[in-house]
């Protein structure tokens, strides 16, 4: 029964996917930044119900000026939960999903920053380049883990990203993702570690039974008078006590 479950939820996302990659394609460069996040909010909030995830969302909205959203980091699924509360955010993400199928071009009409993560040139390059769009206004979005874990303990924060809020005097807005199932406060089946391909965790998703999500945006906290790694250990302490 759950593999006719997951079929059927893969058999709507389909053409979901492609609908949006159309609008991103044809659409988003005349649209004003207000219509391109009502897109990305309406899109991610459908693609949450067609996989059967159910979304709770807390906290306040972050004010109009730029802030830098530090999340913990499970799933790649992760940016549709945020973008289904706060469509205005530019992730940072790593370069490789740039050139994964159509997830790719879909998170790159969306605002993403892309990072190579082995390389310190490029990280400084993307330092520079979140500090311009903080100072801009925007809002931008790290995973500080760098890389998707459990769910219930934290993998040691990279502080590198932390250095624009450091350097621009923008708010830090902390953001807890907590995914989970009947009987499981911590998901197994939105986990998306080890070797695992991404069409296996897609199918993961889709046969499960009450997967959900929880989004909770923390208080921000000013970055001022902090150095970034002690600003990533205060907002590593706020997420992790939450979790």
């Amino acid at each position: 029964m759950r593999r006719l479950v997951a079929a059927a939820r893969l058999a709507r996302l389909a053409p979901h996917v492609l609908h949006g990659l159309w609008i991103v394609r044809t659409k988003f460069g005349r649209l004003a930044p207000a219509q391109r996040h009502a897109h990305i909010q309406w899109w991610s909030r459908k693609t949450l119900r067609i996989l059967g995830i159910t979304l709770t969302a807390s906290g306040g909205a972050p004010r109009p000026a730029g802030q830098l959203l530090v999340a913990n980091h499970v799933s790649w699924l992760d940016i549709a939960a945020v973008h289904a509360v706060l469509p205005q955010a530019r992730f940072v993400s790593k370069a490789d999903v740039k050139h994964w199928p159509v997830v790719g071009a879909l998170v790159s009409g969306a605002g993403t920053l892309f990072i190579e993560r082995a390389s310190k040139r490029d990280a400084l390059r993307v330092v520079h380049q979140t500090a311009e769009a903080l100072a801009a206004g925007d809002c931008v979005a790290v995973f500080p883990e760098g890389t998707t874990g459990a769910g219930p303990e934290l993998l040691p924060f990279h502080a590198n990203l932390l250095q624009a809020a450091v350097a621009t005097g923008a708010a830090t807005l902390p953001a807890v993702l907590r995914w989970h199932e009947p009987g499981a406060r911590f998901s197994p089946a939105a986990r998306f570690i080890g070797e695992m391909t991404l069409a296996q965790s897609l199918w993961r998703i889709a046969a499960a039974r009450g997967l959900g999500v929880d989004v909770q945006l923390l208080p921000a906290l000013p970055a001022e008078g902090l150095d970034r790694r002690a600003l990533g250990e205060a907002l590593r302490a706020e997420i992790s006590a939450r979790l």
